[in-house]
């Protein structure tokens, strides 16, 4: 049973891996990091203690609780390490076939007892506990990026997973000073799901040439109060990550329209422009370029924060409907998982869903895709005058 007391597995010493080691780490767990490569790890290592070096300078921790925390963490290049672990978990390349091979490895080096967890964004739990022998201990437990300082973390049982086991690992993540919430094995979890209107509908509105994209991420910050607008924060994520979880969510969900990618963000991928990180995305970050200027028109930037607005009211109505998780889990995933400025059933009920039922009412007349298809939950509180969360 996974305790507060439980050896940690962390396996791959990337950003993600090397974070959750952090974490778990400064909540007093003995901590054990792997990677078969020798020179990620000692890069880890020592990322690890100057990040912590910082951390006391800034006085954000005391000098007792970064030699703890690097006492608390071994890193290792042998997956036998793992042996007396109660806990692991797996932060590696969002491959469904790597990820089956490293959980039956791990069934023949772990203790019957030990929980597998996979920091998994957008793929199935239950399928890369397919291959176990011993499918109930396997679990999604993921972080967002970085662990650190990111709140929350979400917890997904598959169809075999033990009853017992989420709410045990639900408790002990809550002990570290995280946010948790428990969400349906579907496509994208809650945040990865809920999110893709943001993105999505921005693509779509550029592409029409409604407005450039300047002028769309300054109507989502300055009029829908979000901290980055959708282009800032698809180059600051990376098309390889942002573009590769909207396509893995589409094809998931057979292809379901409203969660189509853009070819536009496709380009940028091909094209190696992947954001902040190549130096060239929807934006140039060469030093010395010049930002676009946002066309600051009150009338279009309410039409743009409007119209992503109520996509996204949508498909947070439409997973309260289809049981991925509560209402308040939620908008407690949006809010602390991608800091929206409000959970978005909240804002239904302040924006009025009959307002939300019109405009996407409009949009579906005019377009006429199954895309602006309106959840029938959101119908159903417009017909009895109900509210999500009052």
């Amino acid at each position: 049973m996974v305790t507060q007391h439980s050896v940690i597995g962390v396996i791959g010493s990337g950003a993600m891996g090397s974070g959750i080691a952090q974490v778990a780490a400064r909540a007093n767990h003995k901590v054990i990091v792997y990677d078969s490569n020798e020179e990620a790890l000692k890069r880890s290592e020592s990322q690890l203690k100057a990040t912590l070096l910082k951390l006391v300078e800034k006085q954000k921790i005391t000098v007792s609780e970064q030699n703890s925390i690097v006492t608390n963490i071994q890193f290792s290049k042998s997956l036998a390490s793992f042996s007396e672990c109660e806990l692991i978990i797996e932060a590696i390349v969002e491959n469904l076939e790597v990820k089956q091979k490293l959980f039956g490895e791990l069934e023949n080096i772990c203790s019957s007892t030990c929980l597998l967890a996979s920091n998994t964004s957008s793929l199935s739990i239950t399928s890369i506990a397919a291959v176990c022998k011993f499918p109930a201990r396997v679990l999604g437990i993921h972080f967002f990026n970085p662990a650190t300082l990111m709140p929350l973390v979400e917890i997904i049982p598959g169809i075999a997973t033990d009853p017992a086991h989420a709410p045990a690992c639900k408790t002990l993540i809550d002990s570290w000073g995280k946010v948790t919430v428990v969400a349906k094995d579907t496509p994208g979890f809650i945040v990865n799901r809920v999110a893709r209107p943001f993105y999505s509908e921005a693509l779509r509105i550029y592409e029409e040439g409604i407005a450039d994209i300047a002028t769309i991420d300054w109507a989502m910050k300055e009029i829908g109060g979000f901290k980055m607008g959708p282009f800032e924060l698809m180059d600051m994520i990376g098309h390889d990550v942002n573009y590769v979880v909207t396509e893995t969510v589409w094809k998931q969900f057979y292809y379901d329209p409203k969660f189509k990618p853009a070819l536009s963000q496709k380009r940028l991928l091909e094209a190696g422009f992947l954001g902040k990180k190549s130096g060239q995305g929807f934006y140039s970050y060469a030093e010395g370029a010049k930002l676009p200027e946002a066309t600051k028109d009150p009338h279009l930037g309410n039409t743009i924060f409007t119209r992503i607005l109520v996509m996204l009211i949508n498909e947070a109505a439409d997973s309260l409907y289809l049981g991925v998780a509560s209402a308040a889990d939620i908008d407690l995933a949006m809010t602390k998982g991608v800091n929206y400025p409000k959970g978005l059933l909240q804002w239904a009920d302040d924006f009025g869903i009959s307002h939300v039922i019109r405009e996407l009412t409009a949009l579906n007349d005019f377009y006429a895709e199954d895309r602006y298809r309106i959840s029938p939950l959101l119908k159903q509180k417009f017909i009895n005058n109900a509210h999500f969360t009052r």
